[in-house]
């Protein structure tokens, strides 16, 4: 056991690192819209555990084509007093959390953020509820001009009549409002994003992810996902989090002790800031998944091989990719399935061990629980480079709150990068590392380079930071 004075200073100086890397303002700014469905609940206990590194500007009951106010069996709708009693068992927890990190905002604030929206029908978006009346004051406050992110985590209907009510009131603010708008849209689960938000709103140009992978994280885990992630959702890995983490993880709706579904966790994934810095761009990949551009500024999955065709109109369940490739059985099905997902699933790993060591915090002391370590570059996190010149890569900042020893990996983000060059990076498993930028690189080609980072801690935690080399002409001087 540590001496009490040591625990004290470390504790200072947890909190003067967690004042200085969270202040408010550098958090993303995000808004939840929730159909109340079971793996929604589930999504919710995990993202209340994140609630520290985002600034949370709503949480609002809406419907879907799966589940409305009125609807019976299935569809029937889970009443919207299930938000308040999750907040209450947060609350319950809070007070451990602030052990770990003092931005916890208060269960009094996430109440304060609690609306209920559109709820009466799919695709209702007639009424000017108390949810959408919300969203669109948040859009609308001139004070705060960070980006938001809007998440539908059921249909988009909540989302669409808090911007017919700018449109309406305040039609000359519409620009304004699309530029801090960002979407994250777990299928479309309702018509109101072709019938209203695409024709009024997409010409804004407005970064909009419409997802599909997600599915990988909802109940067809276990049919989809390959072996060395999977484990991550077994009952064995899952005690991790729904056995003895107090009243929150309580609430977590588990398949017997095994994952059950968290479909709309990776729409706040995306936003976490890890380092991967995956909100710069769909394109660039992270815990959220990765995304290519279809049209305007909207981003939809990678085809599985080349005979896909995106949608045109409404990407959801009835031609949903995913649902098509969970019946495949055949060898090449199976593959490009197992492609498809990746994009979420490489970092399963990852983001499971985090969600352990968050249940962690809800029960146990600073110095009984692990904290991600701290990963900073020596440089810059865009670079240039000349073609032929070496590209020397440092880490030397680097540091674990909890002293923990490090593990370091640099590796190239390929999916993410437009250079063809191959390139060999040196050093890998070390804070300094270096490549050699390739002979053929065209100005203006960029690679992606990861820093990852791991402790020795359990469970162990991962972070990273992104590098983006780009291919300079000849003539301009390389960064250092």
């Amino acid at each position: 056991m540590k001496n009490s004075v040591a625990v004290k200073l470390r504790w200072i100086t947890v909190i003067i690192l967690s004042m200085s890397a969270f202040v408010k303002g550098d958090r993303p700014r995000v808004i939840v819209t929730t159909d109340g469905e079971e793996d929604d609940r589930c999504s919710m206990v995990r993202f209340l555990l994140y609630t520290n590194e985002f600034d949370v500007e709503g949480i609002i009951n809406s419907s879907s084509v799966f589940h409305w106010k009125g609807g019976t069996g299935w569809n029937a709708f889970h009443p919207v007093t299930w938000i308040k009693e999750y907040i209450q068992h947060y609350s319950e927890v809070y007070e451990n959390l602030l052990l770990h990190d003092s931005n916890y905002p208060t269960p009094s604030y996430l109440l304060s953020r609690w609306k209920v929206g559109n709820i009466d029908g799919i695709g209702e978006m007639t009424q000017r509820t108390d949810g959408a009346v919300h969203i669109a004051d948040v859009l609308l406050d001139a004070s705060d001009s960070r980006p938001v992110w809007l998440q539908a985590w059921g249909g988009c209907n909540t989302i669409a009549r808090a911007l017919k009510i700018i449109q309406e009131d305040h039609p000359d603010r519409m620009a304004e409002v699309a530029a801090k708008m960002r979407l994250y849209l777990i299928w479309e689960q309702d018509g109101t994003y072709q019938s209203y938000i695409r024709p009024n709103w997409e010409h804004f140009n407005i970064p909009t992810i419409i997802a599909d992978q997600f599915d990988c994280m909802a109940y067809i885990w276990s049919k989809v996902l390959p072996d060395p992630p999977k484990r991550y959702f077994e009952s064995g890995f899952m005690a991790n989090i729904v056995t003895g983490h107090g009243a929150l993880c309580d609430a977590y709706e588990d398949n017997h002790g095994a994952f059950n579904a968290e479909g709309d966790t990776p729409a706040f994934l995306h936003c976490i800031p890890n380092g991967l810095r995956s909100t710069e761009s769909p394109g660039w990949g992270g815990w959220g998944g990765r995304f290519v551009n279809i049209r305007s500024n909207v981003w939809l999955d990678p085809k599985p091989d080349s005979s896909y065709t995106h949608p045109t109109g409404q990407w959801t369940f009835s031609n949903s990719w995913s649902k098509a490739l969970e019946q495949r059985t055949d060898a090449y099905g199976m593959q490009i399935r197992t492609t498809y997902f990746k994009p979420i699933w490489r970092w399963m790993d990852d983001v499971q061990n985090d969600f352990a060591a968050r249940a962690d915090w809800c029960v146990q002391s600073y110095a009984n629980a692990n904290h991600p370590p701290v990963v900073v570059l020596n440089h810059a996190g865009d670079l240039q480079a000349r073609p032929g010149a070496t590209v020397d890569l440092s880490a030397q900042g680097t540091h674990d709150p909890d002293g923990d020893a490090l593990t370091y990996a640099w590796w190239r983000f390929k999916e993410a990068d437009t250079c063809e060059g191959a390139i060999t990076i040196h050093h890998a498993a070390s804070k300094n590392a270096s490549f050699v930028m390739p002979d053929d690189a065209k100005p203006g080609a960029a690679i992606h380079i990861v820093c990852e980072v791991t402790d020795s801690g359990t469970p162990a935690l991962t972070r990273y930071q992104r590098v983006v080399v780009t291919a300079a002409p000849s003539g301009i001087k390389d960064d250092k």
